[in-house]
């Protein structure tokens, strides 16, 4: 096992899963969930295969951490969790980022969807994974992934479609 392997992808890939984690669980207090990824990633090395890039494979990874979590947590409704962002005093840099009105109007959406919908928003649309790479992670087939990001953005720009005519 390449240790300094890991420290690499660390570099390279922390601030992708951070990001990934904070819209997936909808709380802002994923340092230790980040650090269990790559705790696990050295564990289970060996089991990596090189079929998936590292990021695909270490984003796999945070999503089954992120659903322990939620499990251990007993928390199924997301959308208590978007109420962390209001009650914490100081503000954070994923904070200040989603401070933004339409940004925040965003995220509760996302964490809304239903688990499917959300997963595929938040790979193909927020971190930006191929088609392959989401499959990849969800264990899904590529079509899968396009039709239900297809039917995911539909259900998004639906929910949204009220909360900016309303603004105009």
């Amino acid at each position: 096992m390449d240790e300094g392997l890991i420290g690499d992808w660390f570099d390279a890939y922390s601030d992708d899963v951070y990001r990934f984690l904070v819209y997936y669980t909808a709380r802002t207090d994923v340092e230790d969930l980040l650090q269990d990824v790559f705790i696990r990633a050295i564990d289970g090395y060996d089991s990596f295969k090189g079929e998936a890039s590292p990021k695909t494979w270490l984003i796999s990874i945070a999503r089954n951490i992120a659903i322990d979590e939620a499990r251990k947590r007993k928390r199924k409704d997301w959308r208590k969790l978007i109420g962390l962002y209001e009650t914490r005093s100081e503000i954070s840099p994923e904070e200040r980022h989603l401070s933004n009105e339409q940004q925040v109007i965003l995220h509760r959406a996302i964490t809304q969807l239903k688990r499917d919908y959300r997963d595929v928003v938040i790979f193909r649309g927020i971190e930006e994974l191929s088609v392959a790479e989401t499959a990849a992670v969800l264990n899904w087939s590529e079509s899968k992934v396009r039709v239900t990001f297809h039917r995911a953005l539909k259900t998004l720009k639906s929910r949204l479609k009220g909360v900016y005519h309303d603004e105009e």
